[in-house]
């Protein structure tokens, strides 16, 4: 009777001990499947995270650091001048670029001499994050943004694959049959841009929106 009493007790208790791995393991699967939904969900719809191959950011943002851009950011407010974007390249979508904002929508912008003038202004855009001196591709350049678009360029100028050679790639590439419809491929549609770069945390931790 005693040994019978022992298997009886026992049998709960391996029963009870079973169903406690069994819950603790479906717990487990709950926690990564919330985990892995929320980061989808997180880099869909609200982060970008993007790694930045050249220097043309630089010193900003240097060739191989990691980023995330904030996809909301422009779903209440219009990009402004200096937001670091990311953008649908316009000459082939397949491609995302950062670049910074400079002209906007309805705006003039003239590149002369190293300088950039906004709407015939007597004195030129204040650019303190240029990494060094602008000498190369710095004069002669004359734009007209067209609504809801907008001009961007690369902090390092001298280097930068930016707007002002984007119509001659489009012509280069086939996508532009013409130097006038080619001249489209200059600016950034509101609908190519992506958000805004909001902080770079590799290969260290450092907030973008100061700049």
């Amino acid at each position: 009777m005693d040994v019978q009493r022992q298997e009886d007790v026992q049998e709960p208790e391996e029963e009870n001990k079973k169903r406690s791995l069994w819950r603790e393991l479906l717990s487990f699967i709950e926690i990564f499947v919330i985990a892995f939904l929320l980061a989808q969900f997180m880099t869909r719809f609200v982060l970008i995270n993007a790694e930045v191959p050249s220097e043309s950011m630089e010193n900003m943002i240097e060739p191989g650091d990691r980023l995330f851009g904030f996809r909301l950011a422009y779903t209440f407010a219009e990009p402004e001048r200096y937001d670091v974007v990311i953008f649908r390249y316009p000459v082939d979508e397949t491609q995302n670029y950062i670049k910074r904002v400079i002209g906007l929508p309805g705006e003039t912008v003239e590149i002369r001499g190293g300088k950039i003038y906004i709407d015939d202004a007597d004195t030129p855009l204040e650019e303190p994050y240029l990494p060094e001196q602008w000498v190369e591709d710095n004069d002669g350049y004359f734009f007209e943004v067209p609504q809801d678009q907008y001009l961007v360029l690369g902090d390092n100028r001298n280097i930068s694959e930016d707007a002002r050679f984007w119509a001659d790639r489009a012509l280069e590439s086939g996508v532009a049959s013409d130097k006038q419809e080619a001249e489209q491929y200059t600016y950034v549609d509101e609908e190519q841009i992506l958000g805004r770069a909001i902080v770079k945390y590799y290969p260290h931790f450092e907030s973008l929106l100061s700049y």
